[in-house]
Parts: C-alpha cells; structure tokens; sequence
C-alpha cells in the first residue's frame, strides 16, 4: 500500500537511504518555506493536501542520494532518479512525483500541491519566480471562484516574506554544512 508520509516519517526515509547532512538541511529549509505557504492557502481558505506538500518538500531532492555531484553543481539525473528511489521505498506516486515536477513543472500539469513544492524550493533560499508564482496565484484564484488579483495580494505578500528571510535560511545551511 502506497503513503504519504508526514516530515517525520519522510525524514526517516531520507536517512534510511544514506542523505547526506547537505540534503537533510535542504530539505528541512524548502519545508520550512513550504510550511508559511500553506499557512497562507489556510487563511484564504483554500484546501490543499498538506501532507503531500510536507512530504514533497522533505523529498522532492531525494534523488541527490544516488547523483551527489548535483548537492553542489547542476543536473537533472537526481530528479527521475529520486522518483524511482521513492516509488522503491512505496511512497505514495503523487509524493514521488514532485522529484521530477519540482524542477519541470513548466512542463507538466501539475497540482496546486506539486506547484507549490516548486515554489518553496525557489522561495527557501530568496529567489522569487514571477512564472510559477503566477500560476499558482491562478490556480487559487481558480480554486476559491475569484479574482486572481485578490488572491495576488495575499499572495505576494507571502512570497516576499519568504524570499525576504532567504538570506538567513541559505546562511544556515551553510552553517549546518560547516558543522558537519
């Protein structure tokens, strides 16, 4: 039976499969902004599934365990990669897939939850992207049957305030890296 497993549980997974220290850090920073993103899906009132957003965030890099290069250096062999590793250890396949739709979401039709993945993976380290912010701004505003510039407002306040801790959470990771 496939799941989708809470951060605690998808930490244990990460460990399991021999993350390196880089990957775990990583992947507790993109929750983190994940975590601030479903906060504003709450007070909008939009329903997400946020175990999958949870989960996808601690995993949606888990690839990296089989491409290390690609901690510190481009690459896209981690994504289907990590796909197939999770599918392996019988996470849920929409958890899974956020491997490969985390990097291609461009080019998928993706849920709110897989979108918003990739937006905490940009967002974690200051980076905004009008794109993607766009759709998903779009899609809530789809969701809730209103105005995409109202849902705009509360949105882009959301991403700046995320993108405007970035620095601070790109200066822990380098800690955490140091430490290790």
């Amino acid at each position: 039976m496939n799941r989708v497993v809470s951060p605690e549980a998808a930490r244990e997974i990460l460990v399991a499969l021999g993350a390196p220290r880089r990957l775990m850090t990583h992947g507790r920073l993109v929750l983190e902004a994940a975590d601030e993103l479903l906060r504003a899906m709450r007070t909008l009132g939009v329903d997400v599934d946020e175990r999958l957003v949870r989960a996808g965030a601690m995993l949606h890099d888990a690839g990296k365990i089989l491409h290390p290069n690609e901690l510190t250096n481009p690459g896209k062999n981690h994504e289907e990669a990590g796909e197939a590793m999770l599918l392996a250890q019988d996470v849920d396949p929409v958890v899974a897939r956020c491997c490969v739709t985390h990097a291609q979401w461009a080019s998928f039709d993706c849920s709110l939850e897989e979108l918003l993945v990739a937006l905490a993976d940009a967002l974690w380290k200051g980076i905004r992207r009008d794109p993607i912010e766009r759709r998903v701004v779009d899609e809530v505003a789809r969701r809730l049957r209103g105005d995409a510039w109202e849902s705009f407002v509360v949105l882009d306040e959301c991403f700046e305030r995320i993108a405007e801790a970035g620095p601070e959470r790109l200066e822990r990771s380098v800690r955490a890296d140091a430490d290790a």
